[in-house]
């Protein structure tokens, strides 16, 4: 059995919580706590396998909670927010400062319409329980605080060199799909790209629709690169990275005068929205052997299959190792179907994208 501790300071979100948990019979709930105070205790004298923790409580937040939670090597911790812009950017510094991963209250701070995140809460209490998962999260810790940081060298970049596709823009298209632990690795990548580059990258993050704008911002502050929420009739350029829309599919399109712009279907219907393999295929659709494909930590299979057919086109493809990825599911599968030509750890993956980039 999993052991889970569910720490909330409403009465109605811990019987809530408890009910979808234990409907897994291989979960069982140990004990609800009513503050952070009361969960560190909990925690260090149950040793639960996962916590879960609501971020907004009286006393000692969920945040602190969490963080001696997790330095004191207790338990992974899942945090629980609510879909604000408040509660963005407070399940990020969540996520920096060690989380696991978060899920969101659907309908607000005090919901008992939780049956909707349902199988996401048990998929992720599962997911937590992975061999090694504390220390990864500890490897990946940043304090909290993202500051610019520089490419690691200065390089010159040449343009990349034109294509026998006239069709074919002159700059690369860098395809990343990430997911659960994402919004923490992907700050070891983004940073150390150049602003420079001739590439224009799309990152689709599997992640609410109220949260990705904020997260947009909070990667255009960390980033020499600019960051933008990807929206429809923006044209594509180098030097931009593209965060999807949650709920939102990106997919692009050329048109007559070779301008390549961003669309943000609904269809086709996926598991993901947005999803890795439908944003990868558009990418491959527009820039063919100019793509490179990366795929990062995250639950399940989506972009795997994306990968195998890039490697088999002949494109680069860079799959995070079991090392570093906080969940080796998306990564690993890619691996497994050979859709990967590098495995790479999340620190080394900004170095390769740019040696690809060079060698075109």
């Amino acid at each position: 059995m999993i052991k889970v501790l569910v720490c909330d300071d409403s009465a109605l979100m811990r019987r809530s919580l408890k009910k979808i948990i234990e409907s897994d019979h291989q979960i069982e709930v140990v004990a609800a706590a009513r503050d952070g105070l009361d969960s560190v205790d909990k925690a260090r004298s149950l040793r639960p396998d996962v916590v879960t923790m609501d971020i907004n409580m009286p006393g000692m937040d969920g945040i602190t909670a969490m963080q001696i939670i997790v330095d004191e090597k207790i338990a992974p911790v899942i945090m629980v927010s609510s879909l604000t812009e408040e509660g963005a950017e407070a399940t990020f510094e969540s996520l920096a400062l060690g989380a696991f991963d978060y899920v969101a209250k659907p309908g607000g701070t005090v919901s008992v319409n939780l049956d909707a995140a349902a199988k996401e809460i048990i998929a992720k209490i599962k997911a937590a329980c992975g061999q090694g998962t504390l220390n990864r999260l500890l490897s990946h810790k940043t304090g909290g605080e993202l500051k610019k940081k520089p490419p690691p060298k200065k390089r010159i970049f040449n343009r990349v060199k034109p294509a026998s596709d006239a069709s074919i823009p002159d700059f690369m298209g860098v395809a990343i799909g990430i997911s659960t632990g994402g919004p923490k690795t992907i700050f070891e990548v983004l940073p150390y790209i150049p602003s420079d580059l001739p590439a224009a990258i799309f990152l689709t993050q599997h992640m609410p629709a109220a949260f990705t704008e904020a997260y947009a911002e909070r990667i255009d502050r960390a980033s020499p690169m600019k960051c933008v929420h990807a929206r429809a009739g923006m044209t594509v350029k180098p030097g931009t990275i593209y965060l999807a829309r949650g709920g939102f599919h990106m997919t692009l399109y050329q048109k007559p005068s070779g301008d390549v712009v961003i669309r943000t279907p609904k269809k086709p219907e996926h598991t993901f929205m947005p999803s890795v393999d439908i944003m990868m295929s558009s990418v491959f659709s527009i820039f063919g052997a100019r793509t490179i494909g990366v795929l990062m930590t995250g639950m399940g299979d989506d972009g795997a299959d994306l990968m195998v057919e890039l490697t088999e086109s002949g494109c680069p493809t860079i799959a995070e190792s079991e090392e570093t990825a906080i969940v080796y599911g998306m990564p690993q599968q890619a691996i497994m179907r050979g859709g990967a030509t590098k495995i790479a750890a999340s620190w080394d993956i900004a170095e390769e994208i740019i040696k690809n980039v060079e060698a075109a």
